[in-house]
């Protein structure tokens, strides 16, 4: 009753409801997830295309947050084709990296490059789910969250849990798109994500609605203070940003 009451007033946000087919009766978790199944064969070659390969750069950044934590044990949520789960066995060189993601289409690319690179004894990829993670509390020394926050159903209820999940002590590290605020770097950005992105995306993935609504829930994400301060509300500790790129990307962090 009181887990039920808790989850009922957590408050809504304007990204909850952006959703990737607009008019469809699948919820945004299920269209998420169908999503990027369909455009799970391409997402690596067009996240190193659209990007011109600095995605990278961004993913190593963020996982640097744990250098002095030195985590044993790592959960990446929405880890896609496992990444930064990849990217943190040589960083972070943990006993234990888990990944869990909505996508049993990312997933299959993931456990492919896992299996490639040796990991299977480090990387376990499971089909799992932000808001209900099955793992007990304080099972995780780290939770990493690398372009995932925005395609949470509800962004309190998945902070919530993923602060249930990480043991006293430890961080949480966000990895996300925002909007640079330079001007000329402004328009720039806003003529590439409605016009470059989607029609790339189109041409490579045939899926364009995936990349508009990556403009879309960009701009409707809470960013910068504003996300530091729903961690400041759930009781995270020692949150900070930092905007990485001309505040194309940023990173956030918070501790248990």
């Amino acid at each position: 009753m009181v887990i039920h009451y808790l989850c009922s007033i957590m408050t809504k946000f304007a990204h909850d409801s952006v959703v990737p087919l607009q008019g469809s009766e699948l919820s945004k978790k299920e269209q998420v997830a169908d999503m990027f199944d369909n455009i799970a064969y391409r997402y690596d070659f067009l996240n190193r295309f659209l990007s011109a390969g600095i995605d990278i750069w961004w993913r190593k950044k963020a996982i640097r947050q744990l250098l002095k934590l030195a985590p044993q044990s790592v959960l990446d949520v929405a880890t896609g084709t496992a990444d930064v789960a990849i990217m943190s066995t040589k960083i972070l060189h943990p006993k234990k990296i888990t990944g869990i993601d909505i996508s049993d289409g990312m997933l299959a690319i993931g456990r492919q490059k896992i299996a490639k690179l040796g990991l299977q004894n480090t990387i376990e990829l499971l089909n799992g789910d932000s808001e209900t993670i099955n793992f007990e509390d304080g099972s995780f020394d780290a939770v990493t969250v690398a372009f995932g926050v925005r395609n949470f159903q509800n962004l309190e209820k998945g902070l919530s849990e993923i602060k249930r999940v990480l043991k006293p002590g430890g961080k949480l590290v966000v990895l996300e798109f925002s909007q640079p605020k330079t001007a000329g770097v402004t328009q720039l950005y806003n003529v590439y994500m409605k016009l470059v992105a989607p029609n790339v995306g189109k041409l490579f993935s045939k899926n364009r609605n995936a990349y508009k609504y990556l403009d879309q829930s960009i701009k409707k994400f809470p960013e910068g203070k504003n996300f530091t301060l729903i961690l400041d509300n759930l009781g995270y500790t020692n949150t900070y940003c930092k905007p990485l790129s001309l505040g194309i990307c940023s990173i956030y962090c918070g501790e248990k």
